[in-house]
């Protein structure tokens, strides 16, 4: 499956208004508040939110951003990864 970047998303789909997965975020400076994840039922059980997240993560890296997890999602897998702790905003 091929993941697109879109407006402040990460997405599979046709387009950014027809996807079947996605990963949203806010920009506040150098900070990307992840808020909205989201993956049809028909792909459940595929790991389609972690591969849409690692994409995030790959991407917050590269362009030097950090992560403010918002998503329950998100905060569930930041918390059973401690070594992604070094992307969190705020973070030493």
């Amino acid at each position: 499956m091929n993941i697109k970047q879109g407006n402040n998303k990460f997405y599979i789909g046709n387009s950014e208004e027809e996807y079947v997965a996605e990963v949203t975020y806010k920009l506040e400076g150098d900070v990307m508040v992840v808020d909205h994840t989201f993956v049809n039922e028909e792909l459940r059980d595929q790991n389609i939110a972690r591969k849409l997240l690692d994409h995030l993560l790959e991407y917050a890296k590269t362009n030097s951003k950090k992560i403010k997890p918002v998503c329950p999602y998100v905060v569930k897998m930041f918390e059973r990864n401690p070594d992604w702790s070094y992307l969190l905003a705020n973070q030493n």
